[in-house]
This record gives C-alpha cells, sequence and structure tokens, in this order.
C-alpha cells in the first residue's frame, strides 16, 4: 500500500509536469484570462461580507444573504432558487455596550453571544463575582451559590497571559517558555476539576447560575492569539451573556480576586423573531447531454456573528459563486447539470447539505464529483480520494488540465479516507457519492479567523482564492466532459487500532430541521 502511494503522487507529478505538451483548450483558456482580468471576487466579498454581513442561522442577514445570491445568479444568466428545508429560531443581533463604572469608568470590548436574550434600554448593572477557588465538592457549592444573586458571574479560566505561543517562541527564554506552559497546563487542569467538582459541567453551569439569580453570565473563549475570541451561542434563557476579550476578561478577574469588586453596565440588545424558514440556495446550468447527472460545487453559506464570517465560510462561498460566473460565461452547454449548493446552518452540524442529501436522492445518485471548499482563505493545497478506490483515475486527469502554477502547490492523497464530518462534503459521502474536499492553505485560520471576532474582509488573501475559483472551475468541466462516469467503488477501510474491529463507511444522518428552540 504504501508503495502504491509513492508511485501514485510520482504519477501525478509526472502528469502535471507534462502540461506544457497538452493543446490548447479555449475554454479553461478564457476561464483563466477572465479569472485573472476580470475577477468579481471583491465586489462580490464586499457586498456579502461588509453590506450583507455575518450570516447566521435564523437571521435576517441570513434570508438577505440567500435572497442576493439568487439575484446574483439570475443577473449572470444562471438559474437559481432557495430551497427551504427546515425552521430556525429566529433572531437578529443588536447593540452590545460592556461598561466598567466602578472602581473606574472604562468601555469594555465584547459582545453578546448568538441567541442571546436581550436586555432592556436601560440594561443591567450589577457587580462582578468568580467561580469560588477550590471548590469541595457539590455540597459546599450549592452553599455558595446564593452569592450571586444579582451578580455578573465569571466563567472563564483567567488566563496567565494574552500572547499566543509563537510570541513566546520568538522571544522567551526556552526555560521561561516551558514553564509558563507547565503552569498553564496546571491550572488549566485544576479549573476544569474544580468546576467538576460541583457537580456540573462548563455548559451545564450556565443554566445553575442564571436559576440561582445571577444578573449576567460574563465570558471570555480566547483563541490563543492576539486579540481574538470564539464567539459562539449563549445559554441563558433570561439573563445577557457577553464574551470579554481576554485583556478586560483578566482585569476585571484580577479586581474581583483583590477585593476591589468591579461593578459593570451591560447593555445587550436584541429581538426574537419566532420562527424562521431555512433555506439551501441551489443554482443550475443545465447539462446538455447528460442532464441528469451532475457536477456539484458545494460551500456553506452560514457563519457565525463574531465577524462577518470571511474565511468560514465567506471564501468558499466566494469560490463557487465566481466558478459558477465563469462555466456560465464560457461554458454554458455542459453535458452534464452543474449545481452549486450554498447550505445553511452547516455550523449546527451540517444541516443544509444534510436535508438535500435526504430530499434529492435522484441528484444524489447520479453525482459524478462533488467540490467542497471550506477552510479558509488559502489556496488549495490538499485533494484526497476520500476513499473512493479508484479517484486517481479520474480527479489526476482533470488536475491535468489546471494551470501548474495552480497545481504545483498541492498534494493528493490517494485513495484516503471517507471523511465522517467537518464539512458538507461528508453528507455526500456518506451516501456514496464521489464528493472531495479542497482542503486549503490556512493562513493561521484555526486561532486568528475560525469562529473568531476577527473573520473579517480583511483577512482574505484574494490571489489565493483567485486561484481556487480557476481550480474549481476546470475541475468542473473536466467532470463534466468526461466519457466516463465515476467509480464509486470504495475501499476496504483498516482495522481500528482501538476497538479492534473494522472501520465502517460513515452513514447518511439526518439533519435538525426544527432548530435552536430554548
Amino acid at each position: 500500500m504504501k508503495q502504491l502511494l509513492i508511485t501514485t503522487v510520482l504519477a501525478l507529478g509526472f502528469c502535471f509536469s507534462s502540461l506544457n505538451a497538452q493543446d490548447k483548450n479555449p475554454v479553461i483558456e478564457s476561464i483563466i484570462k477572465e479569472a485573472n482580468e476580470n475577477s468579481q471576487l471583491e465586489p462580490l466579498a464586499h457586498e456579502m461580507l461588509d453590506i450583507i454581513g455575518p450570516r447566521l442561522v435564523g437571521t435576517p442577514q441570513m434570508q438577505q444573504a440567500h435572497d442576493w445570491a439568487v439575484a446574483k445568479y439570475k443577473s449572470w444568466g444562471v438559474t437559481a432558487r432557495n430551497e427551504k428545508w427546515g425552521e430556525w429560531r429566529g433572531w437578529e443581533r443588536g447593540i452590545t455596550h460592556i461598561d466598567m463604572i466602578s472602581p473606574r469608568v472604562q468601555s469594555l470590548r465584547g459582545m453578546q453571544l448568538a441567541w442571546n436574550p436581550s436586555t432592556s434600554d436601560k440594561g443591567v448593572t450589577a457587580d462582578v463575582i468568580t467561580l469560588p477557588e477550590n471548590i469541595k465538592d457539590s455540597l459546599s457549592f450549592q452553599k455558595w451559590l446564593p452569592n450571586v444573586k444579582g451578580k455578573f458571574v465569571l466563567v472563564s479560566m483567567k488566563q496567565p497571559t494574552g500572547r499566543p505561543d509563537y510570541n513566546w517562541e520568538e522571544f522567551a527564554t526556552e526555560d521561561s517558555f516551558e514553564k509558563m506552559k507547565d503552569e498553564r497546563n496546571a491550572q488549566s487542569k485544576e479549573w476544569r476539576e474544580n468546576i467538576g467538582r460541583t457537580g456540573y459541567n462548563t455548559r451545564s453551569i450556565i443554566t445553575v447560575l442564571e436559576d440561582a439569580g445571577a444578573a449576567g453570565i460574563v465570558a471570555s473563549y480566547w483563541s490563543r492569539g492576539f486579540g481574538v475570541n470564539k464567539i459562539f451561542s449563549a445559554r441563558t434563557k433570561k439573563i445577557p451573556t457577553v464574551d470579554l476579550e481576554l485583556e478586560d476578561y483578566g482585569m476585571l478577574y484580577r479586581l474581583a480576586e483583590s477585593g476591589n469588586t468591579p461593578k459593570l453596565h451591560v447593555v445587550a440588545k436584541s429581538k426574537e423573531l419566532g420562527r424562521i424558514p431555512t433555506f439551501n440556495t441551489i443554482a443550475e446550468i443545465k447539462g446538455s447531454e447528460k442532464p441528469d447527472e451532475y457536477i456539484i460545487l458545494s460551500a456553506h453559506f452560514d457563519s457565525w456573528d463574531g465577524g462577518t464570517g470571511a474565511t468560514d465560510n465567506g471564501t468558499g462561498t466566494l469560490v463557487m459563486m465566481e466558478a459558477m460566473r465563469l462555466l456560465k460565461k464560457y461554458y454554458p452547454n455542459p453535458k452534464r447539470t452543474i449545481l452549486v449548493g450554498h447550505w445553511g446552518s452547516e455550523e449546527q452540524g451540517l444541516n443544509g447539505s444534510r436535508a438535500f442529501v435526504e430530499d434529492h436522492p435522484e441528484i444524489v445518485k447520479n453525482v459524478q464529483a462533488l467540490f467542497n471548499q471550506d477552510n479558509g482563505t488559502g489556496r488549495v493545497v490538499n485533494i484526497s480520494g476520500a476513499g473512493f478506490l479508484h479517484a486517481y483515475d479520474y480527479l489526476s486527469s482533470w488536475l491535468y488540465a489546471v494551470p501548474r502554477d495552480i497545481t504545483k502547490h498541492i498534494e493528493t492523497n490517494f485513495p484516503g479516507n471517507p471523511s465522517g464530518g467537518g464539512s458538507d462534503n461528508a453528507s455526500f459521502v456518506a451516501a456514496g457519492a464521489p464528493a472531495f474536499n479542497l482542503s486549503a492553505l490556512n493562513w493561521s485560520y484555526w486561532n486568528y479567523t475560525w469562529h473568531t471576532n476577527r473573520d473579517t474582509y480583511d483577512k482574505i488573501i484574494f490571489d489565493d482564492v483567485r486561484n481556487n475559483a480557476i481550480l474549481t472551475a476546470i475541475l468542473a468541466y473536466m467532470a463534466s466532459e468526461d466519457d466516463e462516469t465515476t467509480s464509486r467503488e470504495k475501499i476496504v477501510l483498516p482495522m481500528n487500532p482501538r476497538t479492534g474491529k473494522q472501520r465502517t463507511w460513515p452513514s447518511p444522518r439526518s439533519p435538525q430541521r426544527d432548530g435552536g428552540r430554548n
């Protein structure tokens, strides 16, 4: 198997090195020229990210994005529609003001979490309290619990440093760096164990604090980078939950610890909008020879709302929209039908794509190939065969048509393994459809933009996204033109060393179609 993989990679490299020997294809040449000289990526990104903004499922901005995409496709002559697959809790973010008013006045940097219960216009004013250290057991915690009544409760660990590890690595001595990490690990372990001794975990304790009369919850989900926090959802039903950036959160914690009790004034406005229909946006260029066989371009449309969802998954969305524009302009009569799926509620469990798979078995069974992009702004650097035994036979020939300056950055892994989750390609792989993830260079994605308050337009590397659009358009063209239908034969999966049993192919899962209920 090892020798086979090496041979596969070498063979693919040989194909790429022979690129200049192939005849030029006018469709491919036109796609490349248009993408490089008349790219629509920047204006599309501005309209989607700056004007519409984040696309949290159940928000008016998500609906606005769906309608915008349909209109944009129609302006290019591409048929498009919004396809309902479920309902979600409707909610709209309003303003957040977090101010410390004692022992001195300072406006703090933070925001309410998604689906946060709204405060009144006057907001909430209360002292700050920390969770007790060295909790003995659940009984002692219950005795302490009345102390939270009328207080803002700090529920995150106070970080020992606000400098990312790479900054320590560059400037600290080796001994100092190791000492910091050891102390941080010990502190994190003790924090988790202390929470555990309450009889609850970091999630369930929030409800307990709310029921005990807390005025609000203050958290800080640091993302291990300068100025970045993860922004997810509130777990409270009536009181506000806000996330503060590390620097301000640490200051509050130290003040509370030292007996200089800080007082906060928090205004966190939002609107509850009832049950809201949820959609996938589907666009289509009908096939001329094999209209019932499909190429699918795939990217989730929704985002979290700490930033504007630029790299998760604005960039994937831009790639698929631009690829579809290029294909419509220079390949308007494909052999097979080319679909693009902009999936809703991926962030809550691949719901939109799972719904499409469940609702359209007639399409899924005739998928020639699906190309998905979902992990940041960087150029594509890896493509796996996803566990399809003969994926090399067709993917390598399609990649042969892509310019060398793009493919030279791409490593391939054949036959690869099936994805069990992570992004929407997994929904199709589970149903046996050849679906491939175009995995990108991460540009510090996990720390700096993935689900953070810094996932914004300015983080996009448009040269890389442009190359990804060219790659996707050419792969779609080649897959459509291929005389052969792609093989769906799966590899025999290896044994699981932990269980001693053979691994099994992922199974299709049903979506959550009625989501976001309190």
